[in-house]
């Protein structure tokens, strides 16, 4: 009985229903947005030595490792998923893909990142496979089920892509490079924490230890704008060591003044309507401080 009714499912799944589903694994919005920070810290480097060829791999590199680890750490997670209201929709829990069909898709994505990676430079290739065992390896295997901590290490894992493409751009990881690291992982809370207040249930209901359900609402607010102010200094040090132009400059020190604006305001009069407001402004932020600081270093 059980297998007919798994093959009467099977039945109903379209190749359409396959595709979107495969799009849906490797989330697209998440997945560009760091492709982006990537390409931010290569045009960081050296903007005047740039070819499309080199730029083109490593945007295809970058793509391919941090889509493949999305895909696998939803594998490994498929579990937690089909217990959240959010992500009971998502393809392993709704039953559009296999397992086995997803495991293949990222791993193929990841060995294809990284084989490009360490193409490209070896050194390239260490962070961007740092980058990827610090996801799968460190934050969803070992601590996203263990500790609210767990999002300092998915931050670190977040600012490999900016770190990779500046030391790709200059042959070598510099302070600079881990400056520009370091405003990705202070990004992180804002986007993370803001989301898992939002949907404070469902994670409970999967046994996940976020920040608020552990140290509450109250400190993970805090926490977040004490994170956004750290960020948009390191923004602007990042800016004026990179010597991008005073008009960019003065954008970048605008913009992370209103996202600490809004956080403080999130501390003093919290609001359901104010923290989503603050989730969507911080990844609106951190593409137009991308954009900022590639810009502003070509003009």
């Amino acid at each position: 009985m059980a297998l007919a009714t798994q093959l009467d499912r099977d039945t109903q799944v379209t190749l359409t229903d396959k595709l979107r589903g495969y799009w849906a694994l490797i989330k697209g919005k998440q997945t560009l947005l760091l492709l982006a920070t990537g390409l931010a810290g290569y045009l960081s480097a050296r903007p005047d030595e740039i070819t499309a060829a080199t730029a083109g791999l490593m945007s295809l590199s970058l793509f391919a490792a941090i889509s493949g680890t999305t895909v696998l750490n939803m594998v490994l997670d498929r579990d937690i998923d089909a217990q959240m209201n959010r992500t009971a929709w998502r393809p392993l829990s709704a039953g559009v893909l296999s397992c086995l069909e997803a495991s293949l898709f990222g791993g193929a994505l990841v060995a294809l990142g990284l084989g490009l990676a360490f193409w490209l430079g070896w050194l390239f290739g260490l962070v961007v496979t740092a980058g990827a065992v610090l996801d799968l390896g460190v934050y969803t295997l070992w601590l996203k089920r263990r500790s609210p901590w767990a999002i300092v290490f998915g931050g670190v894992s977040g600012g490999m892509p900016i770190l990779a493409g500046r030391t790709l751009g200059i042959g070598q990881v510099d302070g600079l490079g881990l400056l520009l690291a370091l405003s990705v992982l202070l990004w992180i809370p804002a986007h993370i924490l803001t989301f898992s207040m939002k949907y404070a249930d469902d994670y409970r209901r999967a046994g996940i230890p976020t920040w608020p359900g552990v140290y509450g609402f109250d400190s993970a607010r805090r926490f977040i704008a004490r994170s956004n102010g750290l960020r948009a200094i390191v923004l602007v040090a990042s800016g004026w060591l990179l010597g991008i132009c005073p008009y960019s400059l003065g954008l970048l020190a605008l913009s992370g003044f209103i996202t600490l604006t809004l956080s403080l305001w999130a501390v003093m009069r919290p609001s359901e309507r104010l923290n989503f407001c603050l989730f969507k402004f911080a990844s609106v932020h951190m593409l137009g401080s991308m954009l900022l600081i590639t810009l502003g270093g070509m003009l």
